[in-house]
């Protein structure tokens, strides 16, 4: 795993937007599933027939755009759901990316940027 010294250098940010596009669509598949197991609970507790046929649709819709983002993560090789073998390594490469952004010193610890903004009539 290579170490990022400079987090501003844009020699490492190579692969970045790769790895953004499919955290992005990640976090997008699994609030989709929390929609689909909401409007499940939902249609179960109501009693208004009208309402019922409503959130059912809406989960139908749902579970579509499910599919879609699926396919679209299997097709861009982030998702591997019938391999572990192809699936393994995507999941590394995240976890090791996920660590090495939380080793970066972000802050420093020298807060104070008196003088490094414009100071107009100074």
């Amino acid at each position: 795993m290579k170490h990022v010294e400079d987090y501003l250098d844009p020699r490492n940010a190579e692969g970045m937007p790769n790895l953004a596009d499919s955290a992005i669509a990640l976090d997008f598949l699994l609030g989709i599933k929390t929609g689909i197991r909401n409007y499940g609970f939902a249609i179960t507790e109501t009693a208004n027939p009208e309402l019922r046929r409503i959130l059912h649709r809406q989960m139908e819709a749902a579970i579509d755009l499910h599919s879609e983002i699926s396919d679209l993560m299997i097709k861009k090789g982030w998702l591997n759901p019938h391999n572990l073998k192809e699936q393994f390594p995507v999941d590394v490469k995240a976890a090791e990316t996920a660590i090495q952004i939380a080793e970066l010193h972000l802050f420093p610890k020298d807060t104070d940027r008196r003088g490094m903004f414009a100071t107009p009539n100074q």
